[in-house]
C-alpha cells in the first residue's frame, strides 16, 4: 500500500514538474508580471481531493522546489514558496470548512497565492505601493483559479474511484 502511494505521488511530482515546465513556454504576456494559469495547481488540487492533505502538501513543496532550482532563481523561489503556502493553508481551510465546492477551493488558492506572493515582495522590497498591485493580481487569480478548479472537478471524478481502489 506504501508503495503504491509513494509510486502515486512521484508521477503527480514529475506531473506538476511536467505542468510547471509547459506553462513556461507558453507566450502569455498580459502586462502583468507573474501572471500564469498555474497548471501545475490542478495536479495539487487533484492531490488534495484524491490523497489528502499531507500529500498534497509534500507535493506542492516539492514541485516548487524542483521547478525553482530548474527554471528560476533564488527570489522567483522565495516567491514561489511564499504564494504556494499561503494558498495552500487557505485551500485547506476552504476545503475543509465544506462551503466551497473544488472550484471555488482552486479560486481562493488562486487569489491567496498571489497574495502571498506580493506580501513578500512588499517586504523583501520594503515598500507598501505594492499592495495597489493586489488588486490586478486577484482578478488574474480568480481568472486563473476558475480555469484550473473546473479543469480540477473534471479530473477529480475520472480518477476518485481508481485511486480509492488502492486503499
Amino acid at each position: 500500500m506504501m508503495a503504491k502511494k509513494t509510486a502515486l505521488l512521484g508521477m503527480l511530482v514529475a506531473l506538476a514538474f511536467v505542468l510547471s515546465y509547459i506553462e513556461t513556454l507558453i507566450p502569455i504576456n498580459l502586462g502583468i508580471p507573474g501572471a500564469k494559469l498555474g497548471l501545475a495547481n490542478l495536479v495539487v488540487m487533484v492531490a488534495l481531493y484524491t490523497l489528502g492533505t499531507k500529500e498534497a502538501f509534500a507535493l506542492s513543496m516539492v514541485r516548487i522546489l524542483l521547478t525553482g532550482l530548474t527554471f528560476s532563481s533564488m527570489a522567483a523561489m522565495l516567491y514561489s514558496f511564499a504564494g504556494g503556502l499561503l494558498s495552500f493553508a487557505v485551500m485547506y481551510l476552504a476545503k475543509r470548512s465544506k462551503l466551497f465546492s473544488a472550484a471555488g477551493v482552486s479560486v481562493l488558492g488562486g487569489i491567496s497565492h498571489n497574495a502571498g506572493q506580493i506580501f513578500v515582495a512588499m517586504w523583501v522590497l520594503d515598500t507598501a505601493t505594492l499592495i495597489y498591485y493586489l488588486p490586478v493580481l486577484a482578478i488574474t487569480g480568480i481568472a486563473s483559479g476558475t480555469v484550473i478548479g473546473l479543469l480540477a472537478v473534471m479530473v477529480i471524478r475520472r480518477v476518485s474511484g481508481m485511486i480509492n481502489r488502492w486503499d
